[in-house]
């Protein structure tokens, strides 16, 4: 197995006590540097998240998943020998092969950033919904068609020191997504999407991607593309 060593895994968790212990356990046995951002969690997941043995930041109240993000890129990047990072959802729908394969990919790669896609073969999987609100949020926006990117709000994303570094994530909802997109254009980072598998279970799909949010995302997208027209 790989010595890794170098690589930290950023994970916000907002209330997901019932997994997450399960979900870093397994990623521990890969990756032995984790830290957990609990985000204002009201259930017991901070607990859950000390047991495992990961590193574990809170926030006093839920400030939304961009700033639990940016919580977790500061505090890993200023660890001693961090060299890449990845973000990583706590409620058991990623996969830490493909962690591992993205992060390999850029060890061998001139690139700064991979970001997963989950369209890729046959997407009859995927909630018809997510499947509607992301095929839009990519039609509306010239910088995704621009960058290749079909999945730009996969959760799943592995970076280099130089990105870590440079990001400034001030979007603390769900437009943090679009907002990396935007850091990705003006600091130019060498970017290419990776297929991954996402893992919609029915714990994970109860605390999907609801409407409001699926229209907020949109709503943000057009915004943010509009003021810079």
């Amino acid at each position: 197995m790989a010595d890794q060593r170098d690589v930290w895994l950023v994970v916000p968790v907002y209330n997901e006590g019932p997994v997450v212990a399960e979900v870093i356990n397994e990623a521990l046995r890969v990756f032995p540097n984790i830290v957990c951002v609990d985000d204002g969690s009201k259930d017991n997941s901070a607990e859950q998240i000390r047991r495992t043995g990961a590193h574990l930041v809170r926030h006093p109240v839920n400030l939304g998943q961009g700033a639990a993000i940016q919580t977790g890129v500061e505090y890993a990047r200023a660890q001693p020998g961090a060299a890449y990072f990845a973000t990583f959802d706590s409620d058991g729908q990623h996969l830490v092969s493909d962690v591992e394969r993205m992060v390999q990919r850029l060890r061998d790669e001139p690139l700064d950033i991979l970001v997963g896609t989950r369209f890729h073969g046959s997407t009859e999987h995927i909630p018809f919904l997510k499947r509607l609100v992301l095929k839009t949020v990519v039609a509306l926006s010239p910088r995704l068609r621009k960058l290749h990117l079909s999945d730009a709000h996969n959760g799943l994303r592995v970076f280099n020191k130089k990105v870590a570094g440079d990001m400034n994530i001030t979007l603390n909802g769900m437009g943090h997504a679009s907002q990396i997109v935007e850091m990705i254009v003006r600091e130019r980072w060498r970017v290419a999407e990776e297929r991954v598998t996402i893992q919609y279970t029915e714990y994970s799909m109860a605390k999907g991607q609801s409407l409001i949010n699926g229209v907020n995302i949109m709503f943000d997208t057009v915004l943010r593309t509009n003021a810079r027209r």
